[in-house]
């Protein structure tokens, strides 16, 4: 039985869903970020159980396809941005349509319509969140964060980030209170 969940979006929600559904005595064929698959299929008290905790946990069970694929596209945005390998030609359009197989206008407006928010859009405030993270870690140079990014130049990021944030790169830095999103909170 596949199942689709809500907010997986890193190794540890995959292990925190998978201990769910191991308390419950569920056996779990394969698990990924968004989907788990289970040996058989779920007695209804037992999947009101598992559900009642997905939601003290932070995830929530996706019934409708329009809700899964949202779901999906988020999850593969999540991913590629955090391998930090976007290049400066990348295109979203085609990256999305080739990794889901549909046309990429059918997943805008899908997206669109769902989240209220445009593909382009969710992308840059992950990208702009993954930015934030990496500069208070401190490891990589702007002008790394940048090329790891996709951003064509250090302006092309700053200019993006003040928009998004209201500070340069350098201004966030030195703020007390970050204010960083959780993945999920988009």
């Amino acid at each position: 039985m596949k199942i689709f969940i809500k907010n997986m979006v890193c190794n540890r929600c995959i292990t925190a869903v998978e201990k769910i559904f191991s308390d419950a005595d569920i056996a779990i064929h394969s698990i990924k970020l968004g989907e788990i698959e289970t040996e058989t299929d779920i007695p209804a008290e037992k999947m009101a159980a598992v559900e009642k905790s997905l939601l003290e946990t932070g995830f929530e069970r996706i019934m409708d396809s329009a809700h899964q694929l949202v779901d999906k596209i988020k999850n593969i945005i999540i991913v590629k941005i955090s391998e930090l390998d976007v290049d400066e030609n990348f295109l979203l359009s085609e990256f999305l349509s080739s990794k889901i197989h549909k046309d990429y206008s059918a997943l805008s407006k899908t997206f669109s319509q769902n989240e209220n928010i445009t593909l382009e859009q969710f992308f840059i405030l992950h990208k702009i969140e993954k930015v934030k993270e990496l500069l208070l870690y401190n490891e990589f140079t702007l002008t790394e964060i940048a090329g790891k990014l996709g951003y064509k130049s250090v302006q092309h990021l700053s200019s993006q980030f003040r928009n998004i944030t209201g500070f340069t790169p350098t201004e966030f830095k030195k703020l007390k209170d970050h204010q960083r999103k959780t993945l999920d909170s988009f």
